[in-house]
């Protein structure tokens, strides 16, 4: 990628002045030739001690664009920035007004506690598709059969909503704390039972009543 600097002279500014909205894609940035190594490890040493970020313009596919220069180890990285114009007002996609309670809130906040973990590393972070692919090309290269897709095992449950995650999440959180994670529904399923047993009754007795009405007219007819 062929980089063009419109401007030596980046501005300085902490990262966390900077929306993480307008940042995109990163590329190192090597120094061209020994007579660039210095200003390099300079500009890098300066932006490490200072703990900033450098904005600057460059010249990308013979655009102007905005760039984020930043620390990464012994090199600088460079990141694509969005302009103004190119980033969307959020307040045209936000929900309508919508409420919730303290305990909502705090159920949220457990299940971001349970959903916490320090690292990205597992089977679930690795580029699966990127290793297929490779494996298909290394197939086809050797004369070989592509190696078949694996099948996706299917979900061991239903969909579970937000809703029904944070009511678990509660209940887990107060056990482990020893408090009472009973979950009390409200009774409507209960008292329509109730009503249907006290009915049933009545409905024997007067079949009861009705055959020994019929028992006793027909000897008088006869």
């Amino acid at each position: 990628m062929s980089v063009r600097t419109v401007e030596n002279e980046p501005a300085r500014a902490p990262l966390e002045s900077i929306d993480p909205i307008r940042i995109g894609e990163g590329y190192y940035l090597e120094a061209n030739g020994p007579v660039a190594g210095k200003p390099y490890v300079l500009l890098r040493k300066a932006l490490e001690r200072s703990a900033k970020v450098a904005v600057a313009k460059f010249a990308l596919r013979g655009r102007e664009r905005l760039g984020l220069l930043r620390v990464r180890g012994d090199a600088i990285v460079l990141h694509t920035m969005k302009w103004d114009d190119e980033i969307r007002d959020p307040a045209a996609l936000a929900p309508k007004v919508v409420e919730v309670t303290d305990d909502e809130i705090e159920g949220a906040e457990l299940l971001i506690d349970r959903m916490t973990r320090d690292d990205l590393e597992g089977p679930e972070f690795v580029d699966h598709y990127t290793d297929a692919l490779a494996e298909v090309i290394k197939a086809k290269r050797e004369g070989k059969a592509p190696p078949e897709a694996p099948q996706q095992a299917a979900p061991a449950g239903g969909v579970v909503d937000l809703m029904t995650a944070l009511r678990e999440s509660v209940a887990k959180a107060k056990t482990s704390r020893g408090e009472d994670a009973t979950v009390h529904e409200m009774p409507t399923k209960k008292a329509a039972s109730k009503k249907t047993a006290k009915k049933a009754p009545a409905r024997k007795t007067t079949a009861k009543k009705t055959v020994a009405k019929k028992t006793s007219r027909k000897p008088r007819s006869a």
